[in-house]
């Protein structure tokens, strides 16, 4: 079936029309590679029926493991081998400049489509002028707060992280003296990936300490700011956060939290739904907010700007069936399906006005701000080097919360690592 039909069939008796017309001439297998956090597999098989029904095709799933490193790893070597088995990658928003070469440009294909975007989002997936993936939906992290401990010891949702400090030790400490013995204060991603990036930039951004390598290509992180920002961080671990926090990705931080065991959480909104879950030992009792500011001049909140694709690899041998199913998962009607199933954020404006939505997920107007203020990791100055970059900007991180090293002496060392990086051209 062919793009311009396949499109012009949804919504409107595609079942009844495929009745008369027949099903394609051939069935196609589509082999469909998404990581496994949360319940995206489960969720991705009830987006993709629909086109499953209306085409004749069927998606083969190939997870990947919940880590994005292990995931972009693992990307680099069936892409650098060629392989013809997987048709389509679910693909990080910084991987864009580093995987484009192997990824068809869907400029054309998605003229209609991409308009519909938030710029921001198609600009972030376009390399050297080629559209080298389509957006499924965008991210943003948030702060989820007990409000019934907090309305319980009469406190106020924390701005700042000295705030949330003083507030997660003090409810801990009285909650666990009436015993609540495995309750802890404030639950993140601590293990050395990229999520640990994600987290690590938001407090150096926070308390105005810039963002790891600026724009321009500068190399900032080593300044006074990022260090009292690295500094208060690591004081959280074994305190307001569990030594295991050290190993935690996001989904052992939701694990903890969604037991009922954490008064903070820092994660990003496919949480939201899955903690309203029956299952969910906090469902009803807890809310949202953006991230805490750090201290002194410059201080802000800061949340990175996070977000998954859709690109169709260019050594598939079914290009445009994978093309028309990569339109389908990027249109404005399945952006929608998603964030009821998943409380993905659309990248999609005029969805952040659907009522339906925004009943799913209360917090969803707010974010549209959040999101359009959202800080960017480094990867569009760092180029094809970004992975590297970021690898050696969370191990610094993770030798400074566990005690490794001071925050100045890991700055100081990555900064030289860096500029050894650059030395070899972004």
């Amino acid at each position: 079936m062919s793009k311009r039909l396949s499109q012009s069939l949804r919504g409107a008796g595609v079942l009844a029309l495929m009745t008369v017309m027949g099903a394609p001439a051939s069935a196609e297998e589509i082999n469909y590679v998404i990581g496994s956090v949360g319940n995206a597999v489960e969720a991705f098989k009830e987006t993709v029926k629909p086109w499953e029904e209306e085409t004749g095709h069927t998606v083969s799933i190939v997870t990947m493991p919940s880590s994005t490193s292990d995931q972009f790893a693992q990307y680099r070597l069936w892409l650098a081998a060629g392989t013809s088995d997987i048709d389509l990658y679910q693909t990080d928003v910084i991987w864009a400049p580093q995987l484009a070469d192997h990824f068809v440009d869907l400029t054309e294909a998605a003229k209609d489509l991409a308009p519909q975007h938030f710029e921001s989002v198609i600009e972030s997936q376009t390399s050297d002028g080629k559209l080298v993936a389509l957006p499924l939906f965008t991210d943003a992290p948030a702060l989820y707060y007990r409000k019934d401990l907090l309305e319980k010891h009469g406190k106020e949702v924390p701005t700042t992280w000295a705030e949330l400090t003083a507030t997660a030790q003090e409810i801990q400490d009285a909650e666990r003296a009436e015993g609540a013995n495995d309750l802890w204060g404030f639950v993140w991603q601590g293990n050395a990936y990229e999520g640990l990036t994600c987290d690590a930039l938001e407090w150096v951004k926070s308390f105005g300490g810039g963002q790891i390598v600026e724009p321009d290509g500068t190399i900032s992180i080593n300044n006074p700011q990022a260090v009292a920002a690295l500094e208060q961080a690591a004081a959280w671990v074994g305190t307001i956060s569990p030594e295991g926090v050290l190993s935690y990705q996001e989904e052992e931080a939701r694990g903890v939290w969604q037991t009922g065991n954490a008064v903070f959480m820092r994660n990003w909104p496919y949480a939201y739904t899955l903690s309203q879950g029956d299952d969910s030992a906090v469902k009803g009792k807890f809310d949202v907010a953006p991230l805490p500011m750090g201290d002194g001049e410059g201080a802000q909140s800061a949340a990175t700007l996070g977000g998954w694709n859709v690109a169709v690899s260019k050594y598939s041998t079914k290009q445009d069936i994978a093309i028309d199913l990569a339109l389908f998962l990027a249109s404005p009607e399945t952006q929608r399906t998603r964030s009821l199933l998943e409380s993905k954020l659309p990248t999609v404006p005029e969805l952040y006005e659907d009522q339906e939505l925004i009943d799913n997920m209360p917090f969803l107007p707010a974010w549209k701000e959040v999101f359009e203020n959202s800080v960017p990791r480094p990867s569009a100055p760092t180029k094809g080097k970004y992975n590297e970059v970021s690898a050696k900007f969370w191990s610094a991180v993770h030798d400074t919360l566990s005690g490794r090293a001071t925050a100045a002496e890991s700055l100081e060392i990555l900064e030289i690592d860096l500029e050894d990086i650059k030395g070899g051209g972004w």
